[in-house]
């Protein structure tokens, strides 16, 4: 049983401001060690419910927030960037389940840090017409390359988004938001036991339900940009299309969308320049 965990950090056990989450905010030291204990405690469920293999990516910013030293001893990490696949970096077939940890809610829903990839440059995404953020696209991803998703940490909103996409993923509120940056927190002892938790209980039906299939059909991805020149920019990649003068589209098999949206991000952030949560 091999079990990959893709942590994000805005979803993270305590956290709930940018200076969380944000190479050089007075509390990102902090912010990386309960990034590290919720991960962690992730790693102890999986291996409790029988994985043999935990295969763990930073997927948050600079991709080099875990504390190395301080991570599970028994789990492999994938760290810092460019990743071809981002968030979801050397997901295969060959892995089992998905475990995501620290995750938050898409663009314009009112949970704790709230936004899709880039802050307020990216002001909304579907994924066949259907709204998503990185929640659904990592778990439209992964599903077509044949791995379920069955478990997610977060915010009560992003567990809520997760369940609306899929209701049969295990999902552990460790806050509740009361704004975008402001949240009644558990007890991190307590979040963490139900991480763990629920880790065991996802890996577990994992073991026991039927896999998706892998997917190569088209899917149609579309953003829609704060900048009209960002979507100018991207019109001039082959097969990408201008739905209007803010919003790009293109089409083809959701993990070839994934790795191609990594590329819209890198360009976006080359005309912007803007910083996160802004």
């Amino acid at each position: 049983m091999q079990v990959y965990i893709s942590a994000d950090m805005e979803g993270v056990t305590g956290l709930v401001a940018a200076q969380d989450v944000q190479a050089g905010g007075q509390d990102y030291q902090h912010g990386r060690a309960m990034m590290t204990e919720d991960v962690n405690a992730a790693v102890r469920g999986a291996l409790a419910a029988g994985a043999t293999r935990v295969l763990v990516n930073d997927a948050h910013s600079t991709m080099r927030n875990l504390l190395v030293d301080q991570l599970y001893p028994e789990a492999e990490l994938v760290r810092g960037k460019p990743k071809r696949m981002g968030m979801l970096e050397d997901l295969d077939p060959e892995f089992d389940a998905v475990l995501c940890v620290g995750y938050h809610s898409r663009a314009g829903a009112l949970g704790v840090l709230s936004h899709s990839y880039m802050g307020h440059e990216i002001e909304d995404m579907w994924l066949d017409d259907r709204p998503m953020g990185e929640i659904g696209f990592a778990h439209a991803t992964a599903t077509a390359l044949g791995v379920p998703v069955v478990m997610l940490s977060g915010d009560d909103v992003a567990c809520a988004e997760m369940t609306a996409w899929d209701a049969e993923v295990v999902t552990v509120p460790v806050k509740y938001a009361r704004d975008r940056f402001s949240a009644r927190l558990r007890p991190a002892a307590e979040a963490r036991k139900a991480i763990e938790e629920a880790a065991a209980e996802g890996v577990r039906r994992a073991a026991f339900q039927p896999r998706p299939s892998p997917d190569e059909s088209p899917a149609t991805l579309a953003v829609r940009w704060q900048s009209a020149s960002v979507a100018a920019q991207l019109e001039a990649i082959p097969g990408v299309t201008l739905r209007d003068s803010r919003t790009v589209q293109v089409t083809g098999p959701v993990p070839q969308l994934f790795r191609l949206f990594g590329i819209f991000m890198r360009v976006a952030s080359s005309v912007t320049d803007q910083q996160p949560y802004c």
